[in-house]
């Protein structure tokens, strides 16, 4: 490794290192999912567009805790274009994530809409090597159905009246505000072909600590959000090859920890043609949940299935069960004489 490619990764390294020491405080936790390797927008804004292809359109679908009534239900739509810039092997991503979660009794529903830009920066004119800098901003809204929202004031000694007022404050059930993301990320190729990748980074969600209250409270807000991720990926033999992929965040107190390692097998006769892989494996949300994976790819397809064995302190009340969750991928290329950046293969 040369003294230029060394000094991204030692500031990378260096800003990691002072995200993850700086003090914050909690007071809410973001939306997540099981499949986060398939909703990088979420993860990190710098993640966008590191994968091989010109364009990318994914969707994700969470249900969870079934074993309660008006469980969490989240939905996730987002696509990324790939402009080149200039004669180098430099690039572009323009991004869009469309976020929706429903969760609980009174209907607490969250929709987010934020468009998000990613600048690759070339480090080698041989092989795949970017250091990327992205930012992702846009709206979110909150609503609660006060319809179905009851309280303790709505006792009247004997049972549950719904004529009597419920005694909470919350003159508008809907809040709206503007929220920000920033990130740095590096990725590369190595080995024989450059046939192995990786990918390290460093997202910073809610720049702005965005106010966070129905009751107009302006001393709720949202604490930032640090997410440190990484994988690599890595072939075997011309059939095999494996996945290792981990995200830490932490909000405030909150902490948690996800990864863990999908195995790819190519189905066809010929491998280098293959335009079926069939991934399985498993991943751990640390103390919380164990999540068996399977995923096949098939050409520009992906359709992944995955589901939270619970066993957490949780696991009593909701019988072990977490969330199921689908996603779906597609990954397009569009006609070019002569593509201008080396596409990472992701």
């Amino acid at each position: 490794m040369n003294a230029n490619t060394a000094r991204p990764l030692i500031s990378l390294f260096v800003l990691l290192g002072a995200l993850l020491l700086s003090p914050v405080r909690s007071r809410a936790q973001d939306i997540h999912f099981s499949q986060f390797y398939e909703t990088p927008l979420l993860r990190n804004p710098a993640l966008a567009g590191i994968f091989t292809g010109d364009y990318r359109i994914q969707t994700l679908f969470r249900d969870q805790w079934n074993s309660f009534n008006n469980a969490y239900r989240t939905g996730s739509l987002s696509g990324e274009y790939k402009w080149s810039i200039g004669k180098a092997n430099d690039y572009l991503t323009t991004g869009l994530e469309i976020l929706y979660d429903k969760a609980g009794t009174a209907a607490l529903t969250t929709t987010e809409v934020m468009p998000a830009l990613n600048y690759h920066k070339s480090l080698s004119n041989v092989k795949p090597m970017y250091l990327s800098v992205g930012f992702m901003g846009g709206v979110v809204q909150k609503t609660l159905d006060m319809s179905k929202v009851t309280t303790n004031s709505q006792y009247n000694g004997t049972a549950y009246d719904p004529a009597i007022p419920n005694g909470e404050t919350i003159t508008t059930p809907t809040i709206r505000y503007i929220d920000g993301a920033l990130g740095i990320s590096f990725n590369t190729a190595f080995g024989a072909e450059y046939k192995n990748t990786l990918y390290l980074g460093v997202g910073y969600f809610h720049l702005n600590r965005p106010k966070n209250s129905f009751y107009q409270n302006p001393t709720i807000e949202l604490d930032p959000k640090v997410v440190v991720s990484a994988g690599i990926h890595a072939i075997i033999n011309d059939y095999l090859g494996f996945t290792i992929q981990a995200d830490h965040s932490q909000q405030g107190s909150f902490q948690e920890t996800i990864g863990g390692v999908m195995v790819s097998y190519k189905l066809d006769e010929e491998p280098n043609n293959s335009g079926y892989t069939f991934n399985f494996g498993s991943y751990i949300r640390w103390g919380d949940a164990i999540i068996p994976v399977i995923k096949l790819e098939s050409n520009a397809f992906t359709i992944g299935l995955s589901y939270d064995v619970n066993i957490s302190s949780l696991s009593t009340v909701s019988e072990g069960r977490g969330g199921f969750e689908l996603s779906l991928s597609y990954i397009g290329f569009l006609e070019h004489e002569n593509p201008r950046y080396l596409c990472p293969k992701f």
